[in-house]
């Protein structure tokens, strides 16, 4: 079988280009230590003890200071604690800083209209932080597919003003 010789050529660019990308890859993480974002180094949880974790035995929102909060989710086939079977209640134009981590599959969670996005990996603890400016409910979606009712897997952020957020809800540390 005859190749053409420009095919020959793109066929050697091609895997020229496939292994620079993974040396890039492979340079990132190995010579300038670069993580994947939002996972906290050193920071897991053993996804089947996660139910009784300490900080995860009691999902929902702790008060860090008076502008920053914090809420430890679970992702868990097909819900969100809290957020599913009870709306997320938290403070407008406040600090929010999210824990997450799931005990079965992996999930996704999305806040459209909010800029949050996150996949959630059994036994890793994403952190991310954000801003809620107004006061308005947003929706969460699950956007990893983890089993027959991930079409069902939704809940519910309501941002209220600090004026109104009640504070007897909030769990103690």
């Amino acid at each position: 079988m005859h190749v053409h010789r420009f095919e020959k050529l793109w066929i050697g660019l091609s895997l020229l280009l496939i292994a620079g990308f993974i040396g890039i890859v492979l340079f990132g993480f190995t010579v300038m230590d670069l993580k994947v974002p939002g996972i906290e180094e050193g920071r897991q949880v053993d996804p089947t003890t996660v139910l009784s974790d300490e900080e995860f035995s009691r999902p929902g929102v702790r008060k860090i200071s008076d502008d920053h909060y914090e809420v430890y989710m679970i992702a868990q086939q097909f819900i969100f604690r809290p957020g599913s079977t009870q709306p997320l209640t938290l403070p407008a134009n406040t600090r929010i800083t999210f824990h997450m981590t799931a005990p079965d599959v992996m999930h996704g969670f999305e806040v459209p209209g909010s800029g949050l996005n996150a996949t959630i990996i059994p036994g890793q603890i994403a952190t991310f932080s954000t801003r809620f400016p107004e006061a308005k409910s947003y929706g969460i979606i699950c956007h990893q597919y983890c089993g027959a009712a991930h079409h069902n897997m939704q809940g519910k952020i309501n941002v209220v003003p600090p004026s109104e957020f009640d504070e007897s809800n909030l769990i103690s540390q």
